[in-house]
C-alpha cells in the first residue's frame, strides 16, 4: 500500500507522521486489495482536520473527521475508515 500523509497550513512533523502510520496499520491488515492510501491534515484557526482519500479495487472511499486536537482526530479518521473498508470488504465478499 502506497501511503501519502501532507499537510494544509501545517509541517507534518515525525511524531505525527508516525502516529498516522501505527494508527492506520489495522487497516492495511484488511488485505492487498488496498492500493493508495492519501490522507491530508489540515489546520483552521483553533480546528483540526484530518481527512483521507482510500483506494481500493473497485471502489474509492472518503473519511473526514474534526477536533481540537489534531492527534485525536487522526484516531476518529482511522476508526472510519476501519468501518468504510470492513463494509466494503463484507459487500463485495457475497459477490
Amino acid at each position: 500500500m502506497n501511503l501519502t500523509i501532507s499537510g494544509h497550513h501545517m509541517d507534518v512533523t515525525p511524531a505525527i507522521r508516525h502516529h498516522v502510520e501505527e494508527k492506520l496499520l489495522p487497516i492495511q491488515r484488511h488485505g492487498d486489495h488496498i492500493t493508495r492510501l492519501e490522507v491530508t491534515l489540515i489546520v483552521e484557526k483553533h480546528l483540526h482536520k484530518a481527512e483521507a482519500n482510500l483506494h481500493v479495487a473497485g471502489a474509492d472511499l472518503f473519511a473526514s473527521s474534526e477536533s481540537d486536537d489534531m492527534y485525536v482526530a487522526i484516531e476518529a479518521l482511522a476508526d472510519k475508515l476501519d468501518r468504510q473498508v470492513i463494509k466494503h470488504k463484507e459487500k463485495h465478499r457475497g459477490h
